[in-house]
Order: C-alpha cells, then structure tokens, then sequence
C-alpha cells in the first residue's frame, strides 16, 4: 500500500511539472507582432537585447530605416557622431557563425575597427536571398521566427531620402515566455535553433 501511495505521489508531482520555457524577444508595431529567437551562442548580444527589451529602451525608438530588399532597421538611429559615447557597445561573437539570411536579427555598428556592436540598434535582413556581404562584419544574434509578412511589408512604406518612413512605426518590445510546444505551433523547433542562420541554400 505503502508502495502504491508513493508511485501516485511522484506521478502527481511529476504531471504538475511546468513545462521549461524560452524567451522570445516580441517586437509589436501598428502593422501588427513580429516575435524573435534569441541564439544561446551569441550569450552577451542576447542578454543586452532582453536588458533592453525588459527596462522598456527600445519602447522610445521606432523603425527608423527600412529597405526593400534589404533591412528594416529599428532603435537607436544612426547619428553623425555613430555609437562611439553609447554605453550599449559590445564585442562581437563572430565566431558563432550566424549568417545574414532572410529573417536573420541582428545588431548595428558604426565604421569602429573593432566592429563593436550597438546593442541599442537592431535591424532584420529582408532580402530573401540574404546579404553575405554583411557576414563577419555585423553581428547576426537571432532569427525571426514569426511575423516575416509585417517586415516586407514596411520595407514598402513611403520614406524620406534617408529611407525613414515618413509615418512614424513605433515600438513596442517586450520578452515573452513560450513553451517549446507554442514555438512549434509557429513553426520553430528549439532542437534546431540555428538551422535557420546556418542554411547556404539560395544564399548570395
């Protein structure tokens, strides 16, 4: 009996287990949510980018640069001066081996020689056949794993000749948790959470 009260015990114990979760970066826009997958690999890009999100930094900023074909940028805008007084600048983890694929998250510069990053600006690759050109010179620290159709669509929008949009998209970035199964229900697998960066297929 004695046997019997333990078993039901740790069954129990074990069925009210809460499920591990992930954060996920949320960026939400007029146009609607965009959510984004964080690479353990890139550990100081992905814990600047959630200090941020979680103190309401970037919630200030907007995209403030968007290219068809190219990125949709957003944080803090690019000024004369680049990021040299910023306190937000990192060393860049290069050797993860992330690449500027469609949908790839990554962080700004300016023209430093030691290609520190701006972890106050981030921008998302939208050219669908990617842009290896950036690749080992920017840092790629994530994935957008939901939300791809609101980022071509704003690369469309009206823009100024610094290709700002000239109606302002402000946002709204927060952290999210979420199971493995509600990441697969959008179609992301953690088993596989650099398959995405790491893919030549179709890349230039």
């Amino acid at each position: 009996m004695k046997k019997i009260f333990m078993l039901v015990l740790v069954t129990v114990m074990v069925s009210c287990t809460p499920p591990e979760t992930f954060k996920v970066g949320q960026i939400r826009i007029p146009q609607g949510e965009i959510l984004i997958w964080l690479y353990n690999d890139t550990p100081k890009h992905k814990q600047a980018f959630l200090d941020l999100a979680e103190e309401g930094y970037y919630d200030d900023y907007s995209f403030n640069r968007v290219i068809d074909r190219f990125v949709a940028q957003g944080g803090c805008p690019d000024t004369p001066e680049g990021f040299a007084y910023s306190v937000h600048l990192l060393e860049p983890e290069f050797e993860a081996g992330h690449k500027h694929v469609y949908g790839a998250f990554g962080a700004g510069r300016d023209n430093n020689p030691g290609k520190l990053s701006a972890a106050c600006q981030f921008y998302i690759v939208q050219n669908e056949k990617g842009l290896k050109r950036l690749d080992n010179d920017y840092m790629i620290y994530g994935h957008v794993i939901k939300g791809m159709d609101i980022i071509d669509e704003i690369v469309k929008v009206e823009k100024d000749s610094l290709n700002a949009p000239l109606t302002t998209i402000p946002l709204d970035v927060n952290v999210v948790e979420m199971t493995a199964d509600e990441l697969m229900q959008i179609g992301w697998n953690v088993e596989n959470e650099d398959s995405a960066s790491r893919s030549v297929r179709d890349y230039q």
